[in-house]
């Protein structure tokens, strides 16, 4: 029998584990734990160590209330936009009939069973910052919808995460080359030119200085 690591005095957000409840969910040990606001709830270790809760609840509510009075928006109108995105997120792993499902359903992505009710997704949402404009974004492109393997990222964060985009190492470093193109300063195209079409190495491409040309452009 697998010896059970001891997480009584740890602290995980707002949550201070107390002990033991003798109790088992899911294979995970269910602690009784105290939120910094008081309250009392039982929380399994896969959740606590994984931050996927890290309070009583209270934070949620204190985040929506937040989000209410920085963005001007109606409860309703966040619940909406959340709402919205959560069907989306189903419907491109479920339904055979949407557009995009072969990017994703068709590819083995799935939804964890938490996410397929929409309470326990909004208010993960509202606690890891959801705010608008943001677009729900995975990690691993390879892997499923699921709290540790998601977060929120503006547009252009989403789309240099897409799996189609040529990721290059360089220095002990990985990102795809827009990202690169905005740590080194020189343009993408530039140095998707010197990649693709004059065959350059990685470092010399990332490293050489731009040259000015009047009728080729730069390199």
């Amino acid at each position: 029998m697998a010896k059970i690591k001891d997480l009584a005095g740890q602290r995980f957000g707002r949550l201070t584990v107390l002990y033991d409840t003798g109790e088992r969910k899911n294979g995970s040990v269910v602690w009784h734990c105290q939120c910094d606001c008081g309250n009392e709830s039982d929380v399994g270790s896969d959740k606590l160590v994984s931050a996927h809760t890290t309070s009583c609840g209270c934070y949620q509510r204190q985040r929506a209330a937040e989000v209410n009075t920085v963005h001007g928006m109606t409860r309703e109108k966040i619940f909406h936009s959340i709402y919205r995105t959560w069907g989306d997120m189903l419907q491109r792993c479920e339904n055979p009939s949407r557009k995009n499902y072969r990017n994703y359903g068709f590819r083995g992505i799935k939804v964890c069973d938490e996410w397929h009710k929409f309470i326990p997704f909004c208010d993960w949402a509202l606690a890891s910052g959801w705010q608008k404009g943001l677009q729900l974004d995975r990690i691993n492109n390879n892997g499923n919808y699921e709290p540790g393997n998601c977060h929120w990222a503006t547009p252009q964060e989403n789309n240099r995460n897409r799996r189609n985009n040529r990721m290059i190492t360089f220095a002990g470093k990985t990102q795809c080359l827009a990202a690169w193109a905005d740590e080194t300063g020189i343009g993408y195209f530039t140095l998707r030119s010197r990649i693709n079409l004059y065959h350059w190495t990685i470092e010399r491409a990332l490293t050489e200085p731009v040259k000015r040309r009047n009728k080729e452009g730069d390199l």
